[in-house]
């Protein structure tokens, strides 16, 4: 009975943003953004940038809600949005600059090899420095860092989002992992 309660609000609040009505666009940010700003936090520098990402994402979601037809989570949805919109705006201000001509240039760490990815323990660290240093990446290792480990896109479903080649984003994500360790060494070892 809980979730009918809770699938009927969404649903409620979703068609009343359709309207433009503002008291339900209140409610939708309500809801929703806490967890659209950590996702923001991820592909920004720092937390005056996410907050300026955030607000383009709801004003995206605005514009284009009448375009959710309720097939999947709106959630999914919504988290799509601001995971393209940070792409699009990364493309735009960057142009991919770091991550232009780099395959091939560094053997690339392959996703089956498990000690690569696993080779620092982050549990003794808190968050916030786990946050930091990933908002410390460059753009580039940032962002393919985030669309695998964080959201689980695939190399070749990166490459396409963000118009690099697959190998490319292996690289950068080899990369962001080397950075990583390197700047939380300290921290684990503490």
């Amino acid at each position: 009975m809980k979730l009918d309660t809770v699938m009927n609000a969404e649903q409620s609040i979703i068609e009343g943003c359709k309207a433009g009505k503002r008291r339900f666009q209140n409610r939708l940010y309500s809801m929703y953004s806490r967890s659209l700003f950590t996702i923001c936090l991820r592909y920004s520098k720092n937390k005056e940038e996410a907050e300026d990402l955030l607000q383009d994402c709801f004003i995206k979601i605005f514009e284009h809600i009448y375009e959710y037809r309720g097939e999947g989570s709106f959630e999914g949805w919504l988290k799509r949005i601001t995971i393209n919109t940070a792409i699009s705006r990364f493309k735009k201000n960057s142009k991919l600059q770091v991550l232009s001509g780099l395959d091939g240039f560094e053997e690339l760490a392959r996703d089956d090899d498990k000690d690569a990815e696993e080779s620092f323990l982050i549990s003794d660290v808190q968050s916030q420095w786990i946050m930091d240093a990933i908002q410390e990446l460059p753009s580039g290792y940032n962002h393919v860092f985030n669309l695998h480990i964080f959201e689980g896109y695939t190399h070749k479903e990166i490459g396409s989002m963000l118009g690099v080649s697959e190998n490319t984003s292996k690289s950068q994500l080899s990369k962001a992992r080397k950075y990583l360790q390197n700047k939380l060494s300290y921290l684990v070892k503490g």
